[in-house]
């Protein structure tokens, strides 16, 4: 094992009396110390200087913020009011990304406690990074600079994409870069027909909030970027593969976003275009008749990476809470119920507005007459697609609620302000889904009728 000792001390803390509580304590395991952590500034204490150079160890230091938030198991009060961190020793182990071992040993004058580092942990300031280039990306459609990226910039940020994990090590993608504005403006015209087929789909209010969208940076960026997915690659005896082929197309999606994180650590700006057909798309690039298009990203400098995404800025849309996304063991068994979450949250709910829907229970595509229809299909067998059409086969009444909990609460976050509900059925899933559903509407302020 790859050891690492946390160490706290006073200051003038004798030798011995530090080694003798390391020795100790490492008596219990078989290893090699790699790392000797402490606090900022007592690298110079002569003590940990013996004890590193003693286990021939790398010393680093973590500052009293860096420490201060760490889950440590023994806390200290008054270790916390001198050190600002509840355990120096136990809280260094922790930061370095290491597993605790044996928490903190003492003697009058020091503590010590013993983690194992393993080999994919990052220690805390790495993780903030991280963490940071996943939180602060965006996908960018404005605020563009006329500044060209170099070679050497976009041949780091393709390297990350193509370093992403792939079915089988089959390695599907492949990137066209494209700069040349005749052909970018080819493809623009596409989008624009595209976006003024969807603004027509829409109700009116919906429509109006559309409108002030910007949808794509095509013209405004100096390079575009084409990834493609060969479903082949590899021949017949891909891993993996033979089970689920949509692996490949996860495998390309996977590359752009390695290929978007490392943009954003570039400071480059990626806008991911959806509205053409693909095909179409595939016909003004010439791709190979074998070659799907999975996406094309529009890649620049920026002015600045906002604090939060365009759509939630905009009021579009809102993120779903993770809490609604973890079950555990089986579908359905959240850490909070969504149902009992729902019933609490309508106490304190906020008046919303927004688009009107209607929702038609048990029903069929064949309902679909008006644009702010949206039906939910009951049945056990699954329904042609249709974004129009919610496929829901509830197992049970119970299932059937939360389903109808989850569907208003999720077109809450989609800008809805007031569900008009029609049941099409009359079974007892279709009325538990119904009164799912004028739970989710309470739950966010929606209004709520029946027709």
């Amino acid at each position: 094992m790859n050891l690492i000792v946390g160490v706290g001390l006073r200051t003038g803390t004798p030798y011995a009396e530090l080694q003798d509580l390391v020795t100790t304590a490492l008596h219990e395991l078989a290893g090699e110390v790699q790392l000797v952590v402490t606090i900022d500034g007592k690298e110079n204490e002569p003590a940990v200087q013996q004890l590193v150079a003693q286990l021939g160890a790398e010393l680093r230091t973590f500052s009293n913020d860096e420490l201060a938030n760490q889950p440590v198991p023994t806390p200290s009060e008054q270790v916390e009011q001198l050190k600002g961190t509840p355990s120096v020793a136990e809280a260094a182990v922790l930061a370095t990304g290491a597993e605790l071992l044996i928490p903190k040993r003492q003697t009058s004058n020091a503590t010590v406690a013993i983690g194992v580092w393993r080999a994919a942990g990052y220690d805390v300031r790495d993780r903030e990074v991280v963490q940071r280039v996943i939180a602060e990306r965006r996908d960018v459609r404005r605020g563009f600079l006329d500044l060209p990226v170099d070679d050497a910039t976009l041949g780091r940020v393709l390297e990350a994409a193509h370093r992403a994990p792939s079915v089988g090590l089959s390695q599907p993608w492949d990137f066209l870069v494209i700069r040349d504005l005749a052909t970018r403006r080819k493809v623009h015209d596409l989008a624009t027909v595209q976006r003024d087929r969807f603004a027509a789909s829409l109700p009116e209010d919906r429509r109006a909030a559309f409108d002030g969208l910007k949808i794509e940076a095509i013209l405004d960026t100096p390079l575009n970027l084409a990834v493609t997915c060969d479903p082949g690659r590899g021949g017949r005896h891909v891993l993996g593969r033979h089970a689920d082929p949509r692996t490949t197309m996860f495998s390309a999606a996977i590359a752009i976003q390695n290929l978007w994180l490392a943009a954003r650590a570039e400071g480059l700006g990626v806008g991911w275009v959806s509205f053409f057909e693909p095909d179409e798309v595939a016909a003004v690039l010439d791709l190979p008749a074998h070659i799907e298009l999975v996406g094309y990203l529009c890649v620049g400098y920026v002015d600045e990476f906002a604090a939060a995404p365009e759509l939630v800025r905009s009021g579009w849309a809102k993120r779903r809470p993770l809490s609604w996304a973890i079950h555990h063991e089986e579908w359905g068994r959240r850490d909070t119920s969504i149902v009992d979450d729902a019933l609490q949250a309508a106490q304190n709910a906020v008046p919303a507005t927004g688009q009107r829907v209607h929702v038609i229970v048990g029903g069929d595509a064949s309902q679909l007459h008006q644009a702010d229809a949206l039906v939910v299909d009951l049945g056990a067998d699954r329904p042609p697609a249709d974004f129009g059409v919610l496929w829901r086969p509830a197992r049970t009444p119970a299932e059937a609620v939360e389903f109808g909990v989850e569907i208003a609460r999720d077109l809450a976050l989609q800008g809805v302000g007031h569900l008009v509900v029609r049941l099409a059925d009359s079974s007892e899933r279709a009325e538990a889904l119904a009164r799912g559903l004028q739970v989710g509407t309470s739950a966010c302020g929606l209004t709520h009728s029946s027709a």
